[in-house]
C-alpha cells in the first residue's frame, strides 16, 4: 500500500503541534468509517494555519482527536504522535490531558448556541478557566472574566459577566466562547468555524478579535473554515482536506495562485469573483463527496475530477512536494497543473503524470 501522508519526523523547536499520520475510524454497523485517514501537519507558534474543506472532510475530528475528545470506543485513534512541544499526547495521562486542554490548547468549538451552558452565567464559565487550571479564587475568576470579555470587545462587560447565554446574540456569544478559550492564554487556539452563522460585519469583528489576541498572547491559531475568503485574509499556511485525507498542503500563496490539485481548483473555481463578467456562471464541483463507508477505487476524487484518468481510478496518489520546499499534493498529475486556471475545470484538461 503505499504512504498516504508526509513521513513521519521529529518536531523542531519551533513547532508546536506535530500530527504524523493520523488515522481516526468510527465503528458502525455498516462497518468503519474513516474520518481522518492518514492526515501529517505541523504548527508553528505565532502562525495561522488553516483547514479548509467540504463538510464532511474531517476537519473537525482532526482537531477534538488532538484534544482528546473523540469517544473511543466507538473511535479508534492511530498515529506515529500527537507531538505537542516534543510530547506525545497519545501517551498522556487522562490527567495531563485535562491539563492541556484549556491551558495549553484551547478549542472555540463550532456552535455557541449548544458549547455553553444555558443554566450558568457567562462569567462563571469563563472563570472557571482559570480556577481549574490556575487555582484562582472566585473573586480572581471573575476580574478575569471581566477582562476577557472587554478583550473580546464586548460592552459593559462588568454587567454582561452576570448575564447568561440566552441574554447575548448570536455574535456575542461567539465573542464569549472566544473570551474562555483564551481565558488561560493557550499556546494553540483551534478556531472550530469561528464565524457560522454571522453576519458580514460580526463575522469581521470576531476575525479581527482573534487575530489581535494571537498577537497579544503570542500564540498560534489552527483556523477550521469553508470560507476560502478568510483563509485569504487571514491564514500563513493551508491543509486542504478530502474524504478524510490531507490532498494539498502550502503556503496560502501557494494555494491560491499555485494550485497543485483539481480538487483545490475546483473549490476555487466554485467562488464568486469581483473581476469576473455579469453573465459568468459560476463552477460548482459536480457531484457529491463519496461515503467514507464506500470509497471509490484510486484517487478519492477522481469521480468529481475534471482531469480525472485511467491511472487516478487505478491507483492511490500519496501526498508528495511537488513544489517549492514544501508545497504537497496528492495528486499524479500535480506538477503539470502549474499555470492551469479555472477555465480548465470547464474543459477536461490534457495532462500527462508525472514520474514520481
Amino acid at each position: 500500500m503505499r504512504t498516504r501522508s508526509v513521513p513521519a519526523k521529529p518536531p523542531t523547536s519551533e513547532v508546536l503541534l506535530s500530527v504524523q499520520d493520523l488515522h481516526t475510524t468510527f465503528k458502525t454497523d455498516e462497518g468503519d468509517v474513516r474520518a481522518v485517514d492518514g492526515v501529517s501537519f505541523d504548527i508553528r507558534r505565532g502562525e495561522v494555519f488553516a483547514v479548509v474543506g467540504e463538510s464532511g472532510s474531517g476537519k473537525s475530528v482532526t482537531s477534538l482527536t488532538v484534544m482528546g475528545l473523540v469517544p473511543t470506543p466507538p473511535a479508534s485513534v492511530e498515529a506515529k504522535g500527537i507531538f505537542w512541544k516534543g510530547e506525545n499526547l497519545l501517551e498522556s495521562s487522562g490527567e495531563r490531558m485535562r491539563k492541556v486542554r484549556g491551558k495549553e490548547i484551547a478549542m472555540i468549538f463550532q456552535d455557541p448556541l449548544t458549547a455553553l451552558n444555558p443554566t450558568h452565567t457567562v462569567g462563571r464559565q469563563i472563570g472557571e478557566m482559570v480556577r481549574l487550571h490556575e487555582g484562582a479564587s472566585k473573586k480572581e475568576a471573575r476580574e478575569t472574566a471581566v477582562e476577557m470579555l472587554k478583550l473580546v470587545g464586548i460592552p459593559r462587560p462588568e454587567k454582561r459577566v452576570d448575564m447568561h447565554p440566552h441574554e447575548f446574540s448570536g455574535g456575542m456569544r461567539q465573542r464569549a466562547m472566544i473570551a474562555m478559550a483564551i481565558a488561560c492564554k493557550p499556546d494553540l487556539l483551534i478556531a472550530d468555524e469561528p464565524t457560522t452563522a454571522l453576519d458580514v460585519t460580526v463575522q469581521a469583528q470576531v476575525l479581527e478579535v482573534l487575530l489581535s489576541i494571537k498577537d497579544e498572547i503570542d500564540s498560534a491559531i489552527m483556523l477550521i473554515t469553508h470560507d476560502l475568503g478568510v483563509v485569504a485574509g487571514m491564514a500563513d499556511r493551508v491543509m486542504v482536506m478530502y474524504a478524510g485525507r490531507s490532498v494539498e498542503l502550502g503556503t496560502v500563496h501557494e494555494i491560491f495562485y499555485e494550485t497543485r490539485h483539481p480538487y483545490t481548483l475546483s473549490l476555487l473555481a466554485s467562488l464568486p469573483r469581483l473581476d469576473q463578467e455579469d453573465d459568468e456562471p459560476l463552477v460548482p464541483i459536480k457531484g457529491s463527496p463519496p461515503s467514507l463507508l464506500r470509497l471509490p477505487s484510486g484517487c478519492n476524487f477522481n469521480p468529481r475530477c475534471a482531469f480525472a484518468k485511467d491511472l487516478c481510478r487505478e491507483d492511490d496518489p500519496a501526498l508528495r512536494v511537488v513544489h517549492g520546499d514544501a508545497h504537497c499534493s496528492a495528486c499524479h498529475y500535480a506538477e503539470n497543473l502549474a499555470g492551469v486556471g479555472v477555465e480548465a475545470i470547464r474543459e477536461a484538461g490534457d495532462l500527462e503524470p508525472v514520474e514520481t
